[in-house]
């Protein structure tokens, strides 16, 4: 049994630039590589190191994505594995080739980490992309919900 047609499928950058910059709350992580004793055991060289289920405003519908680097994996796994997510909360990725700290890792972006991972509080994602969503929350109030309670985010980037 296949996909359904209308699937999103995010691999190359090219297909993950549509949703560049923008917050995707994570549904389902699915590893196909490990880590055990800090080293990560991957599934083979043509293989993801995992895909996501997301969820993104840009979207029409949910996306699969295909993490292919290390560091973005080995941030994916502690949060799911190590860490852990609770039901207050959720898991909020960026994509992006465009927030890195020196220009030499901007022209190298091909081969650099892309995600920034955040744990946020549950519905953060909501209120991200409809403020308006809880009109009691105002200034402070309103930082606070957004706001990641932890985040894993590659050195190379801002």
């Amino acid at each position: 049994m296949g996909k359904p047609e209308n699937s999103i499928t995010l691999l190359k950058d090219s297909e993950w630039s549509i949703i560049e910059n923008e917050a995707c709350r994570v549904v389902h992580f699915t590893p196909f590589a490990l880590i055990s004793n800090g080293e990560i055991h991957d599934a083979g060289l043509t293989m993801p190191y995992c895909s996501l289920t997301i969820e993104c405003a840009k979207l029409p519908s949910q996306a699969t994505g295909y993490i292919t680097h290390k560091i973005d994996f080995a941030n994916l796994w502690k949060v799911f594995k190590e860490r852990g997510v609770n039901e207050e909360e959720e898991v909020i990725i960026i994509w992006t080739r465009k927030n890195y700290k020196t220009s030499l890792a901007k022209l190298t972006s091909a081969i650099m980490p892309k995600l920034w991972v955040m744990i946020c509080h549950k519905y953060a994602f909501e209120e991200i992309n409809d403020p308006d969503s809880r009109p009691d929350l105002k200034g402070i109030a309103y930082w606070n919900e957004i706001s990641p309670i932890e985040e894993f985010k590659p050195d190379v980037m801002q």
